[in-house]
């Protein structure tokens, strides 16, 4: 959990005391004594050596930078170390830290809270919990349950996540809410991801928040903000966010550095479906959770809480004392060569952490890459230029050349010729088009059909599209005809009868009936750069009964290729 609170450092570790202490309490471990003041500096370095010998200046260095550390045991097991200090580097202010271990099966449970507060700005407050085991071959829970010390603790911080105010529990927005939800959405500041969900048409909202989205979201406490959105409201943010809608009773989960205005950002943001939720809401309520907890632990930590030092442990052993000892000037080495072995064991931990803080960021950078990525219109399996990246057509047999269709600008509803359609196959991130355009714009000049062919095609485009979505993630549970039949809640609906899984065997042993179906494909799908498409969509009726062909290979380069789009090939029914 990462938050910020308007609190001054003081009273935000102070409620965070009371807080730990109260738990440690009712556990029934021994009440920790009050924690020193975070300005305390230790005295300096006092025997009978000389102030200006080596030694007793570098030990009285170490000693001024080092941050102030305690270790207490409150029972078997059970230790709490204290530390606060100042912020290393270039940042300035200072922070505070507790971290709490506590006895588990075949492991330790393990606690840590900091409070980084920089010299301006919020106060910063990040919750760790964890589990190590004991090596014993035994696993640990993979789901490490949300403490209670977050539930109690965010509502006492008023904490918030840039515009966003972190709550315990989901809130219902009303119409008049909606634009300030869509501002918080779009924020870029926003680092925790916000869960919106919607209420089933004549269901009372109520009563839907309390018996579903309260429990479904009972893991979600510091992870992620949620909202509940009403019948008024759901109109208004569904109009304006229309590649990014949730409806039906659906939750849908926004990640950070939303873009309404992208069709292909839309696949960023996933959804829970109601029948999932309904048919186990514990178990949906864990899916929900699995994206904001990955985001938790792969999210770079802000610059404040990245200039905190690791934690010194205490050491287990008591250091000599130069005064006492019947070798002052041997104990004042040991004491300087331990200060050294501690300087460099911290500077080891330090360049770990750090180096962990690299990996966050890479891996950052990395799934922002493959997201825009993604969304390249086109996309042939792995493009190293740019003109790999856009749709390749040509007729089979022939040369094939590249276009580039671009969305139009304001072409929000479905086209109404095919020429249209095909300069928006841009919008389709996960459809590649490789067929030839002539037989798709030779449809335009069929009068008889007016514009119902080229919209029941972009019906289909986009059923095809959202079942892709759902098929790299592992989620389509079967192929795109079964996906027709059982279509999730949110997505868009595609007549079952219209989708057809392949050919007749009749078609399959017909020579030249077969080659007219080996359609253009790219080399990492096959070496011959043919394919057959028996799949196919029936986009019209009647005698000329067009047709959509197209190959599913989500399982393998991880799209959908559209090999033709024009009148019924040849077959048994056709002259």
């Amino acid at each position: 959990m990462t938050v910020t609170t308007t609190l001054p450092h003081a009273d935000a570790v102070s409620l965070a005391d009371q807080q730990l202490a109260d738990w440690l309490k009712r556990e029934g471990c021994e009440d920790p004594p009050p924690a020193a003041s975070p300005y305390a500096v230790d005295p300096p370095v006092t025997g009978p050596a000389t102030a200006d010998s080596p030694e007793h200046l570098q030990a009285e260095h170490l000693q001024a930078e080092r941050p102030q550390v305690e270790r207490l045991r409150l029972g078997d097991r059970v230790l709490l170390d204290r530390d606060h200090g100042p912020l290393r580097g270039p940042a300035t202010g200072h922070y505070s830290r507790r971290r709490l271990r506590t006895p588990a099966p075949h492991g330790t449970h393990q606690l840590t809270l900091t409070v980084a507060t920089p010299a301006a700005g919020p106060t910063w407050v990040r919750l760790e919990a964890e589990t190590h085991s004991t090596g014993s071959g035994l696993r640990t829970p993979c789901r490490v349950p949300v403490p209670e010390l977050a539930r109690s603790l965010l509502p006492l911080l008023d904490a918030t996540d840039g515009p966003a105010a972190v709550q315990l529990a989901p809130r219902v927005i009303t119409a008049a809410e909606v634009d300030d939800l869509i501002d918080e959405l779009c924020d870029p500041e926003r680092r925790l991801p916000t869960v919106v969900a919607s209420v089933p048409v004549n269901v009372p909202v109520d009563g839907w928040t309390e018996s579903v989205v309260r429990p479904l979201c009972q893991q979600l406490p510091g992870l992620a903000t949620a909202y509940v959105l009403d019948p008024g409201a759901r109109t208004g943010f569904n109009v304006a966010l229309e590649f990014h809608s949730v409806y039906g009773g659906a939750v849908r989960t926004y990640l950070p550095e939303v873009d309404p205005a992208s069709r292909y950002d839309g696949a960023r943001h996933p959804v829970l479906a109601r029948g999932r939720i309904e048919q186990d809401v514990r178990r949906a309520a864990g899916l929900l959770a699995r994206e904001p907890r990955r985001l938790a632990a792969e999210l770079p930590l802000p610059p404040v809480l990245a200039a905190v030092p690791v934690l010194r442990v205490p050491p287990s052993q008591p250091r000599p004392d130069a005064a006492s000892c019947a070798d002052p000037a041997a104990a004042r080495a040991e004491l300087a060569a331990l200060a050294r072995e501690e300087q460099q064991d911290r500077a080891e931990q330090q360049a770990r952490a750090d180096e962990l803080e690299r990996v966050r960021r890479t891996l950052r950078r990395a799934r922002r890459t493959r997201s825009r990525a993604h969304a390249l219109p086109g996309r042939l399996c792995a493009p190293s230029t740019a003109a790999s990246a856009a749709p390749v057509v040509g007729a089979p047999g022939g040369p094939r050349t590249t276009v580039v269709p671009g969305p139009v600008p304001g072409s929000d509803a479905n086209p109404d010729t095919f020429t249209e359609l095909l300069s928006r196959l841009g919008e389709f991130p996960l459809l590649t088009f490789t067929g030839d355009q002539k037989s798709a714009l030779a449809l335009d000049e069929l009068q008889c059909a007016g514009a119902g062919w080229a919209r029941l095609a972009w019906d289909g485009l986009t059923a095809l599209q959202e079942y892709a979505e759902a098929a790299v993630r592992g989620e389509a549970r079967g192929d795109f005809k079964q996906w027709c039949e059982h279509t999730p809640d949110g997505c868009h609906r595609f007549p079952p009868r219209k989708a057809v899984r392949g050919e007749s065997r009749t078609v399959h042993s017909h020579t030249k009936w077969k080659r007219e179906r080996m359609l253009p494909v790219p080399e990492c799908v096959d070496a011959s750069r043919r394919a057959f498409m028996g799949a196919h969509l029936r986009i019209g009726g009647g005698r000329t009964a067009p047709r959509l062909h197209y190959l599913d290979d989500c399982s393998g380069s991880g799209r959908i290729y559209v090999g033709y789009i024009g009148l019924h090939l040849t077959n048994t029914r056709t002259n």
